[in-house]
């Protein structure tokens, strides 16, 4: 597709200059782009409007006459205009500077692609946060080109400062936001106090300007939210299993399966100096911070090795799977075949989440059995062990359990159900104090070794 084609899409509101701005930058390099204008002015305003986007060839005014705001502005124009292929959207604070970036847009861009952009990571409520497990990949919309058949199979854009949250958690839920394409330069070049490349966004926005998106109450509410949140997702992407720790042998030669960004492997050199700590782990972002503190880590997914590359991997006499293995498509197989390559004196540690948890018997009463982001109740766990089907597990790949033990936190409310579940262990004829010891670990620890 010709760049000079591609339909442009931005939200006007209250601010004449600013769009006047971004269609005179623009058109001096780009002149025959059809534009849309979505504006939700006031009267006043609105007059002036009128006259900025009849000033250029090309541009066509969608007058709501109602304040839309940003997100619902990009949705109607999505759902009501009759746009196909890839789809400019640009804030009306963009200036172009020079030529050739819809030409780079356009060069990442894949059929099937949500978009293309300046792609950063936010929570789940669309607030800006460093890279860690659980952070979603946000394509920002000041400058992005998208694929607008694709934008229609994910929810909309939405009313509030970030607005592509709802369709950028979508995207991230269902495992598939490789369908954004970020350039650097374009999230470079939205940044306040940056040299930049092609555009400037020069950071007025109408919100900013007029106060007509009327977020303070939002940002109220979310303020203390945003906080707590990126406390606890730093906290995460720096933490570790201490427990698990403990059960680690000193001064072995470690692999970590799913070593995330590092954190078990710097407390265990804390522990034992220049410790021969080699890490495997899925997420390539995650690997190449955890490169910190690992002397090697590859990035792939240990259930594709060959028997050969598990060969190679016989000299490593502690492999560690902190909250990996009820990932894992197939755990069982996995750990007799590293079985076969740990060498005599060689073990297997893990920490596994308890599906027994009093937690999840209350859900499952209730019917309330909803996965989360996080904890027992991951989206992302495939497999789910109790204290006795995790032991047979170990036990028939070819291991003995030789130290390890349960998790137990102070929970308050497990008081409520404990009860229940002796009653229903009571009622089986089950052994109903054995019932409520199994429901209070939260995770077990365990360190296995050659049966």
């Amino acid at each position: 597709m010709n760049p000079h084609d591609i339909p442009v899409v931005a939200v006007s509101y209250n601010s004449p200059e600013l769009l006047l701005g971004l269609l005179s930058s623009f058109r001096q390099f780009y002149p025959r782009n059809p534009i849309h204008i979505v504006d939700g002015s006031e009267p006043g305003p609105l007059a002036r409007i009128r006259e900025v986007a009849a000033g250029f060839e090309g541009v066509q005014l969608h007058a709501m006459e109602y304040n839309i705001h940003h997100g619902p502005g990009m949705a109607w124009a999505i759902q009501n205009l009759n746009l196909s292929g890839p789809v400019l959207f640009l804030d009306t604070d963009i200036v172009v500077l020079r030529e050739g970036f819809i030409e780079e847009l356009l060069a990442v861009l894949q059929p099937g692609d949500y978009g293309a952009g300046g792609v950063a990571y936010v929570n789940r409520d669309g607030f800006d946060i460093d890279y860690a497990y659980g952070a979603i990949a946000y394509l920002h919309p000041p400058c992005m080109l998208c694929n607008v058949e694709v934008m229609r199979e994910w929810p909309m854009p939405i009313k509030h400062g970030a607005p592509m949250v709802a369709p950028m958690r979508a995207l991230h839920d269902a495992g598939k936001s490789e369908l954004l394409r970020n350039l650097p330069w374009c999230a470079n070049d939205v940044l306040m106090g940056t040299k930049k490349v092609f555009i400037d966004h020069i950071g007025q926005g109408t919100s900013t300007r007029t106060g007509g998106y009327h977020l303070e109450e939002w940002m109220a509410e979310m303020a203390e939210k945003r906080k707590k949140e990126a406390a606890d997702m730093a906290a995460r992407a720096g933490s570790y299993n201490p427990d698990l720790l403990n059960l680690m042998p000193a001064q072995r030669k470690v692999l970590e399966v799913g070593c995330s960004t590092g954190a078990l492997a710097q407390a265990y050199q804390q522990k034992n100096g220049e410790a021969d700590y080699w890490g495997i782990e899925f997420d390539p972002k995650a690997a190449e911070i955890a490169k910190r503190h690992c002397k090697q880590v590859t990035a792939l997914d240990v259930e594709g090795m060959s028997d050969k590359e598990l060969a190679e991997l016989s000299t490593r006499n502690c492999w560690v799977f902190g909250d990996v293995l009820e990932h894992l498509r197939d755990p069982w197989r996995l750990l007799a075949r590293i079985r076969k390559v740990l060498p005599a004196d060689g073990c297997v540690v893990a920490s596994i989440p308890n599906a027994q948890h009093w937690s999840v018997q209350a859900k499952l009463a209730i019917g309330d059995f909803r996965y989360t982001d996080g904890g027992l109740m991951d989206r992302t766990h495939l497999r789910w062990f109790t204290r006795v089907t995790m032991l047979e597990m170990f036990q028939n790949a070819g291991f003995r359990i030789e130290a390890g033990g349960p998790r137990i936190f102070n929970e308050p409310a497990r008081d409520k159900a404990l009860p229940a579940i002796r009653m229903m262990a009571e009622a089986l004829g089950i052994d109903p104090q054995q019932a409520v010891n199994d429901a209070l670990p939260l995770q077990y620890v365990v360190r296995a070794v050659p049966a």
